[in-house]
């Protein structure tokens, strides 16, 4: 499987029944495609849907649904359409169990960039700030490296998302913890080692001797 799908695949473990969870544009889009239909798990997205499902069939593609980053969704039995209001009210009320976000740097306080970069014109900031504030879990769903740079970082020389410290990384080499001492590194994924994980990286990682491999089937 190619790293995208990795990723997503390894985020979907996270996921757990009856959940509430929005799913950031781009790469963790792809998680609701590995969630099975049986834990019912109701994905939401800022633009005013409660209820998406998997990208669907090509050709079946619904012009009036969509995911707050424009992509085709699906909708399951019970979906809902809602206005912003309702929808950021769930975001900033603390009702969403988990946000998958991607990112552009995290560094060693657990801290997220990833909604601009300095000199480059983006169409706003969406609701990745309300986001990493309001929801009670926040995953970072992102690839270790981006044209050669580490994106775990010391320090973020990007803008910062929010000061909140995300709970989990999970890159396409790792499953990285944020911690009180730092960011821990739980699983490496399969056919990568530590010392691999650890050369592309410049945040410092403590490495303990529970290291797991990465599950994502």
């Amino acid at each position: 499987m190619d790293a995208k799908e990795l990723i997503a695949r390894r985020v979907a473990r996270e996921i757990g029944p009856g959940m509430l969870v929005n799913l950031g544009i781009g790469l963790p889009s792809l998680v609701a495609n590995y969630v099975p239909a049986s834990l019912a798990v109701f994905f939401q997205a800022e633009n005013g849907v409660i209820g998406l499902g998997a990208r669907p069939p090509e050709g079946m593609e619904d012009p009036h649904l969509t995911d707050a980053g424009g992509g085709f969704v699906s909708a399951v039995p019970g979906a809902a359409s809602i206005d912003s209001a309702m929808s950021f009210g769930l975001i900033r009320g603390g009702h969403l169990d988990m946000t998958v976000l991607g990112g552009l740097q995290v560094d060693e306080q657990g801290q997220l960039a990833n909604w601009k970069v300095p000199g480059m014109m983006v169409p706003g900031m969406g609701g990745a700030m309300d986001l990493v504030i309001g929801a009670a879990r926040v995953i970072v769903a992102m690839q270790h490296s981006a044209r050669g740079e580490a994106k775990l970082v010391r320090e973020c020389t990007l803008p910062l998302t929010a000061r909140r410290r995300v709970n989990l990384v999970v890159t396409d080499l790792a499953v990285i913890e944020p911690t009180d001492a730092g960011l821990v590194l739980r699983e490496h994924a399969p056919g990568v080692s530590v010392a691999e994980i650890v050369a592309a990286t410049d945040a410092r990682l403590i490495i303990g001797d529970d290291i797991q491999e990465m599950i994502v089937a």
